[in-house]
């Protein structure tokens, strides 16, 4: 395999590394995007993709891409400029995006911008809560685990987060009076260290959910968009919210192997069907 070439460009208000795995010139580069998750990641997925230049990066407040500009939270329309950084940098012209969760936000974003950067876009299951039918207590959950964390820590927060984006159907209206999960249940830590910089419970939480995306402009750019979805996570939040933006692009999605995460091949120890989603990815592209 040969070996990776990471970079740093400066953008408004960061700093951003990313990585180039190169590959066959003759194929546009594929960019792997997550949000709040980094590059590694993507490790096990591009494995698979080895036939063409693989690139990933790292989200501004995440890893090695500081923020510079201290501010608390990011917009979906921040990472989208950083993206557009990131390609242009390239010089390779478009490229093909597989994005995930936070990161197909804002690659939607991207496209609904900057359409001709992008061959085609797999947005898979993207956390765009704004467009679900339960918008209004969705949205308030989201907001209460941002709040938990701002009071209670990482723990108490990421304990409500995994217990909301696991849940099957519709978000009741008093979500946030059920009693709150257990962080010792998750294996999180019950001690709050002061800290408040998390990307995901901070940062992106309240505007990635919040996010609704320009389907005028999505329909009208020059780019491929599907939307996919995972098979095992039927009835959840993100799934969900992939198959409003689906329809909202007059399109249906496409459903992919495995779960949220069906990528991952260890990563963060967990485990997917990296190897049965690659192939869906894959084809998908091509198609």
């Amino acid at each position: 395999m040969a070996e990776i070439d990471t970079r740093t460009l400066d953008a408004t208000g960061a700093t951003l590394s990313y990585d180039i795995r190169p590959g066959e010139p003759t194929t546009a580069p594929l960019l792997l995007v997550g949000s709040p998750m980094d590059a590694t990641g993507f490790t096990t997925l591009a494995s698979h993709f080895t036939d063409r230049t693989v690139v990933t990066y790292d989200p501004r407040g995440v890893a090695r891409s500081p923020r510079t500009d201290g501010a608390a939270e990011t917009t979906p329309a921040e990472h989208a400029d950083d993206l557009r950084r990131v390609i242009e940098a390239l010089g390779t012209g478009p490229v093909d995006v597989f994005a995930s969760s936070g990161g197909a936000v804002n690659a939607l974003e991207l496209v609904a911008r900057h359409g001709d950067l992008v061959r085609t876009l797999v947005a898979h299951e993207p956390p765009a809560v704004g467009v679900l039918p339960d918008r209004d207590p969705a949205l308030a959950a989201c907001l209460d685990v941002r709040e938990t964390y701002l009071r209670e820590g990482m723990g108490p927060a990421m304990a409500k987060f995994l217990v909301l984006t696991s849940r099957k159907g519709e978000i009741p209206a008093d979500w946030a009076d059920e009693p709150a999960p257990s962080p010792a249940a998750f294996g999180l830590p019950t001690e709050d260290d002061g800290s408040r910089d998390d990307a995901l419970l901070g940062q992106n939480m309240r505007t990635c959910t919040g996010y609704v995306p320009d389907f005028e402009a999505l329909r009208a750019a020059p780019a491929r968009v599907v939307v996919a979805v995972g098979a095992e996570s039927e009835g959840e939040l993100a799934h969900r919210a992939g198959v409003e933006v689906a329809a909202g692009l007059g399109t249906e999605p496409a459903v992919f192997p495995s779960n949220h995460g069906g990528f991952l091949g260890g990563e963060y120890g967990q485990q997917g069907a990296p190897t049965e989603f690659a192939k869906a990815l894959r084809e998908v592209l091509e198609g």
